[in-house]
């Protein structure tokens, strides 16, 4: 079973993905690490995060023991990952590594932007994930404090409108709900509220699936 979580910044779509997978007992990829590797990776080497040559070259040699998640937090790889996330030939590069992990065996959930329109569009359960734009502004400054980063809500606010934008509209794979995803509005849940409501929509389509298996 591939389980795809999208949503925009700071939806709270990585803590459900995480809890989900292990509730399910399956691997789970935080796609997004994908691009914040790449862009690390371009900025290690002193390239310009626009430069498409080298950010493919990026891409394409990225394996997925590479990450070190820690290091690839935090506001300033946040929004270098947009950049290059942006760059239509990055987001094909990354398509096979990402689709290769979801077909695992036993299956796998995965959470991006576009796991449930691009990458596994015949994924058993789609959830997409949301919030107000001030709501995950309000969590990226918890998150940034508790890291002991320097914190200031209208930047962060600022930020989190700025890659909704280029998100929902670059040409590649632009931010959206899968026709037959089932939204989920975060803005007030806290963290184990909005787990159980996912579970429960795992669950249903877990029902819905053997139903229609026994017809």
């Amino acid at each position: 079973m591939i389980v795809a979580i999208d949503g925009p910044a700071a939806s709270g779509k990585g803590t459900l993905g995480r809890r989900l997978a292990q509730a399910l007992n399956l691997p789970h990829l935080d796609t997004g690490l994908l691009y914040r590797a790449t862009a690390r990776a371009l900025l290690d080497q002193g390239h310009d995060l626009n430069d498409v040559t080298a950010a493919v070259a990026a891409a394409r040699g990225l394996a997925l023991t590479d990450f070190d998640a820690e290091a690839l937090r935090g506001r300033q790889m946040g929004e270098a990952a947009s950049i290059v996330a942006s760059i239509a030939e990055v987001r094909e590069a990354l398509v096979e590594l990402q689709r290769s992990f979801a077909r695992r065996p036993g299956g796998a959930v995965l959470d991006g932007r576009d796991i449930g329109t691009v990458i596994c569009p015949e994924a058993e359960v789609k959830i997409f994930v949301t919030a107000s734009p001030e709501t995950r502004a309000s969590r990226r400054a918890l998150e940034l404090k508790g890291q002991g980063e320097g914190v200031d809500y209208a930047e962060i606010l600022e930020d989190i409108r700025r890659r909704d934008a280029r998100d929902a509209g670059r040409a590649a794979a632009p931010l959206r709900a899968a026709q037959d995803a089932v939204v989920l509005d975060t803005t007030k849940l806290d963290v184990d509220t909005a787990f159980e409501a996912a579970r429960n929509i795992v669950r249903k389509r877990l029902a819905d699936m053997a139903v229609r298996a026994s017809r």
